[in-house]
C-alpha cells in the first residue's frame, strides 16, 4: 500500500510519531538557530517578524482600531472607526455558526471568548487599547506561534494536515514563540537585551514605549511577558501531550481492529 506523509489516517502508527518526534525536533532546532547569530537574524527576520506585527494588529482589530500590519511596522490610528469592529464581531458570529452547524462546542466557546475580549477591549479608554495594542507585539508572537505549533495536531478531515501545511506552521510557530520568549527569559537575569531604544525607520520599541509613555519598571515589563511566556508553554505541552496520547490512541484501535 502506498503510504503518505500528507495522510496520515492511511497509517496511525506512523502519525503518533511524527506527533512525538516532530514538535520537540522543531522547538530544538528553533533554540539552535536562536544561539547561533546569522541564525538568529535569519529567524527574528523570516519568521518571526510577521508573527509580532500581526499581534499588533490583531489587537488594535479587537479593539477597533483600522491597524495595517507592515513589514516591521505596523499603523495604528489615533482614533477608533467602527470598519474593524463590525468586520470582526461578523467573524466571531460566522464562527459560533459554524460551531453550532457543525456541534463543535469548542468553536462555539472560542467565538464567544474572542466576542468578550471584543467588548472590553473596545470599551476601554484609548490609553489602555494603545498600551494593549503595544505589548501585543511581543505577546502576539509568542501566541500565534503557540496557535501555529498546535495546529500540527489537527484531526485527519483537516486540508492542513491532508496538504501538509501543518509542517510548515510548525516550523513558523516554534521559531515565533523561542525566539520571542528566548529574549524574555533572558531578560530576568540580564536586563542589556531588552530591546530599548530607537528602531530605524521605525521610531521608538515597544519596550521603549511601554516604559516612558506608559509608566510600566522594567521588572513589570519582564515579568509579564514572562507570563506571556510560561503560558504558552504549558499549552504547547497540553496540546502536545494529548495529540501524542490521541495519535498512539488510534493506532493502537487500528492495530487491533479486526483485518
Amino acid at each position: 500500500m502506498d503510504m503518505d506523509m500528507d495522510t496520515p489516517e492511511a497509517d496511525p502508527a506512523l502519525e503518533w510519531k511524527l506527533r512525538a518526534v516532530a514538535v520537540p525536533v522543531a522547538f530544538a532546532l528553533a533554540v539552535a538557530f536562536n544561539r547561533w547569530e546569522t541564525g538568529h537574524w535569519l529567524q527574528r527576520t523570516f519568521l518571526t517578524m510577521i508573527p509580532h506585527e500581526l499581534g499588533h494588529a490583531l489587537v488594535g482589530w479587537w479593539s477597533g482600531y483600522a491597524a495595517v500590519p507592515g513589514l516591521w511596522k505596523t499603523s495604528i490610528p489615533e482614533v477608533r472607526s467602527l470598519a474593524p469592529t463590525v468586520l470582526v464581531g461578523a467573524l466571531e458570529a460566522a464562527g459560533a455558526y459554524v460551531g453550532w452547524r457543525a456541534n463543535r462546542t469548542w468553536l462555539m466557546l472560542a467565538a464567544v471568548a474572542l466576542a468578550a475580549a471584543q467588548l472590553l477591549a473596545t470599551t476601554a479608554s484609548a490609553t489602555t487599547s494603545h498600551l494593549a495594542i503595544t505589548f501585543g507585539g511581543d505577546a502576539g508572537a509568542m501566541v500565534i506561534g503557540t496557535a501555529l505549533v498546535c495546529c500540527f495536531f489537527v484531526g485527519e478531515e483537516s486540508r492542513l494536515r491532508r496538504g501538509g501545511l501543518r509542517w510548515g506552521l510548525l516550523v513558523i510557530g516554534a521559531a515565533a514563540y523561542v525566539d520571542t520568549a528566548a529574549t524574555w527569559w533572558r531578560a530576568r537575569t540580564d536586563r542589556d537585551v531588552i530591546p530599548f531604544g530607537e528602531i530605524e525607520g521605525v521610531g521608538r520599541s515597544d519596550p521603549s514605549r511601554l516604559v516612558e509613555d506608559h509608566g510600566w519598571t522594567t521588572a513589570q515589563l519582564v515579568d509579564r511577558y514572562v507570563v506571556v511566556v510560561g503560558l504558552c508553554a504549558l499549552v504547547v505541552a497540553a496540546a502536545y501531550a494529548w495529540g501524542v496520547y490521541d495519535a498512539r490512541r488510534r493506532a493502537r484501535g487500528a492495530r487491533e481492529a479486526p483485518s
